[in-house]
């Protein structure tokens, strides 16, 4: 009711279909430092943002405020920008699927916690890392984040969509030195049931992952088989997956032009979008009010599928797959939800054993820079551990891998059954790889 203006004095001046997405959203932050509460923020904030079609372009405004002023406001800017906009791409205000998945991802008891109650919690953790092994040496950090929001999209075709999720991020870092070599750890939970934190568990998570880095040197540049963690996993597949997204294929940018139903990785690898599952990240419908829906966009090697919102189906002739993201202004873009990478059956160490001799690669870093997104090449600096004999030995110290997205993919021989979710939307296992290049020493 609040929105009628809008609909009627946009309808009044020719925008021919309007939209209004009103998004409201809480967040909490807070983290300790030795002990003492070095940073403590809360927000709450509302969005508005109306696009329309004006003369078969599209308009779009957004704002923080909704007032009496807001109808004419929105309208009249709707107006302005679409006479300026020269490109003929198709446009759409959407007037709904058949039929919507109802998805429940708010936990109404998270906000009943006291900041007390959370604020013990790092005190436990930050507490806990220390005791977790003498040789760490400072806690760096431990910090706790909270945020909730409301999403609801209304149009001129009668749509209304609403959805609520919150959760919390708990975290922590540390240092361990021995013989004069210092190392740094990090690793964190992510949920929306506070009774679900183990402290203890995130403490000596955190505490392994920098005494474990000790005692790492360079290994002789060569052509390693490897293990890729979880972590590793997640930063490439993320990178690879987008070339499935189809305005790249359209613009000739993209890794998968002319792949769609052919080979694009090994046949140990199947990939889903999973907006559906009952995770933190589900979702019944896109930005566009597309209904969402379990999608393989890899299956056995073979790419099923590319992902397109409604401006690029229209331009193939297809349906959207349900992954319209509207940006700031009229510009809709595509982005997966929940990607899970499929768990094979051994465990890490039955990959260690695998492999026999080799590298364990932990951690990449530099994927902006180090990664040209239209070769698939890639050079990234990384950290890792020797594995000998089919175990883990010592740690790598300033190496850097070397090698290409698409042979990656298509060299990957065994999938583990360890996989990991993280807060990027991702869920991921460790993989086996026959040959990727380490520069050393």
């Amino acid at each position: 009711m609040k929105y009628d203006k809008f609909f009627a004095l946009a309808k009044e001046r020719g925008i021919t279909d309007a939209e209004i997405s009103i998004s409201t959203s809480y967040s909490l932050s807070f983290s300790l430092f030795h002990g003492e509460i070095d940073n403590y923020e809360t927000n709450t904030s509302s969005t508005y943002m109306a696009r329309g079609i004006y003369k078969g372009k599209m308009g779009a405004i957004v704002s923080d405020v909704y007032d009496k002023n807001s109808a004419e406001l929105f309208v009249n800017t709707i107006i302005n920008n679409a006479s300026v906009i020269e490109n003929n791409d198709p446009v759409f205000i959407y007037k709904g699927s058949p039929k919507y998945k109802k998805i429940n991802t708010f936990n109404k008891d998270l906000s009943k916690i006291s900041i007390n109650e959370k604020l013990n919690k790092l005190y436990e953790l930050e507490k806990k890392i220390k005791e977790a092994d003498p040789r760490i040496v400072e806690v760096q950090v431990v910090g706790f984040e909270e945020s909730s929001s409301s999403n609801t999209i209304l149009n001129s075709h009668g749509l209304k969509l609403t959805q609520k999720n919150n959760n919390y991020f708990i975290y922590g870092g540390a240092v361990a030195s021995e013989n004069g070599q210092v190392k740094t750890g990090f690793d964190f939970f992510f949920e929306n049931d506070f009774n679900k934190i183990n402290v203890d568990e995130l403490a000596k998570s955190i505490a392994k992952d920098a005494y474990s880095k000790l005692g790492g040197y360079q290994c002789d540049s060569s052509t390693y088989k490897a293990v890729l963690s979880q972590d590793v996993v997640s930063s490439l597949l993320s990178a690879y997956i987008n070339n499935a997204i189809a305005e790249d294929v359209q613009k000739n940018s993209s890794l998968f032009i002319g792949k769609l139903n052919q080979k694009v990785a090994s046949r140990k690898v199947t990939v889903e979008d999973k907006p559906l599952a009952r995770t933190l990240f589900a979702r019944g419908f896109d930005d566009e009010g597309v209904a969402t829906k379990n999608l393989p966009i890899i299956k056995n090697g073979i790419l099923q599928t590319y992902l397109y919102n409604l401006t690029t189906a229209a331009k193939d002739g297809v349906e959207s797959t349900g992954h319209g993201v509207v940006g700031g202004g009229s510009k809709v873009f595509t982005s997966t939800w929940y990607l899970e990478m499929k768990a094979g059956k051994k465990s890490l160490e039955e990959l260690f054993k695998e492999v026999d001799n080799g590298v364990y690669i932990t951690e990449v870093q530099g994927l902006h820079a180090g990664l040209n997104p239209r070769s698939g090449n890639f050079s990234l600096q990384s950290t890792g551990f020797m594995i000998e004999n089919g175990k883990v030995t010592h740690g790598l110290d300033i190496i850097t891998v070397n090698g290409n997205l698409v042979d990656l993919f298509n060299n990957i021989t065994e999938v583990g059954n360890d996989s990991k979710e993280f807060i990027s939307g991702m869920k991921c296992p460790s993989v086996i790889v026959k040959k990727i290049a380490v520069s050393g020493k």
